[in-house]
């Protein structure tokens, strides 16, 4: 039996009739960039996070990017964050203007190690820019105690996130701002890219109302250069659907954990999720440790088994990133997930036949150690 690490067409197949009306509503309505969709969906998200405010913009990379400039990260400015998370979290930094500076993660959450963080700020720290990996939130409590005494931003990175909590708060809204992304793989994915800023600071929504839109508060008249970054109406429409079903497939996504969470109690060898008892975890992704991942991957692609590496090399070690001047080895617990990991199909459509299929083909690559 073949399982993919993910089926949108399972998805769409839920709530076809649901987008096929809102879809023919934008092609109606022939306003495809910004409008009523945009605005109903920036209303939505925030009503949903309990956020006052949320903007619309091109794609998480930008809600990174556009929140940074915003937030007066630039040219002599430094913003710690994690090396193992995607890419786009210290690509936005950079293209800020500001250098990223590494700390280490927590081996159990592959979140950023929030005990390790104040060594690394100094008099140009201008934020702290923590990662919600996979679908659980960081030790945010401990990040915000720096941040107040160190007078220092947080800007939440919660592309895989929404829907997360830490200690009953909602991922995005414990910083100044967080970011998201509607990539179609993201819990709530669009139809294409897509992204969204989340803040509680009416300072940082106006700019990033300006950045987004070329700088300009009315059409040909710019106060600042800003970009490109606006959301179309059609993701927007796609995303208002999928909205309304996100905490079911939230729980979804928690119970095919726990199933295998149960399956892998069994299993020595395989490390399941650890999950806080302070967090609501949401599992964008479900990542597994093993022993010989990069083995048991072919193995399981090999037998059907959709599976995948998140991620395969610590941002330090990238090669643009090498004129950081991190040793190779610095990390360790970072070097050791990228070695280890292994994400497995967790999305909400899985039935329990293919998770046993799943679980047993796992068993099949230790079986061969």
């Amino acid at each position: 039996m073949a399982v993919p690490l993910l089926d949108l067409r399972a998805q769409y197949r839920r709530i076809k009739g649901e987008i096929d009306v809102l879809v023919a509503e934008v092609f109606e309505s022939q306003q495809f960039i910004g409008g009523p969709k945009v605005e109903a969906l920036e209303r939505a998200v925030a009503q949903y996070t309990g956020a006052p405010y949320a903007v619309g913009v091109a794609s998480g990379t930008d809600a990174l990017l556009l929140l940074l400039k915003a937030a007066g990260a630039g040219p002599g400015t430094e913003v710690i964050t994690t090396p193992f998370t995607f890419f786009a979290t210290a690509g936005a930094i950079f293209n800020a203007g500001a250098r990223p500076v590494f700390v280490d993660i927590d081996p159990r959450t592959f979140n950023i190690d929030a005990s390790r963080i104040e060594d690394q700020i100094t008099a140009r720290t201008r934020a702290i820019l923590p990662v919600h990996l996979f679908g659980q939130c960081a030790d945010m409590d401990h990040i915000l105690d720096l941040a107040r005494k160190y007078n220092l931003r947080v800007i939440e990175d919660a592309a895989q996130s929404i829907g997360a909590r830490y200690k009953d708060r909602p991922a995005c809204t414990m910083g100044d701002a967080g970011a998201l992304s509607f990539f179609p793989s993201k819990n709530l994915g669009g139809a294409g890219d897509g992204g969204m800023v989340v803040t509680r600071d009416a300072g940082l929504e106006a700019r990033v109302r300006l950045l987004r839109n070329h700088g300009a508060s009315e059409t040909y008249f710019h106060q600042i250069v800003g970009t490109n970054s606006r959301l179309d109406a059609l993701q927007a429409g796609v995303l208002l659907v999928k909205l309304s079903h996100l905490n079911q497939w939230c729980e979804e996504r928690r119970a095919n954990a726990a199933y295998y969470e149960q399956k892998f109690a069994e299993v020595p060898e395989v490390v399941t999720p650890y999950a806080s008892p302070d967090c609501r975890h949401v599992y964008n992704q479900y990542v597994i440790r093993l022993p010989k991942r990069d083995d048991a991957r072919k193995f399981l692609a090999e037998h059907g088994i959709g599976c995948a590496v998140y991620y395969p090399c610590p941002l330090h070690r990238q090669t643009c990133f090498l004129d950081l001047g991190y040793d190779a080895a610095a990390f360790p617990n970072s070097c050791m997930a990228c070695e280890q990991v292994l994400a497995l199909p967790v999305y909400p459509e899985l039935t329990r036949e293919q998770q046993d299929e799943v679980v047993e083909t796992v068993k099949g690559h230790l079986a061969r150690l």
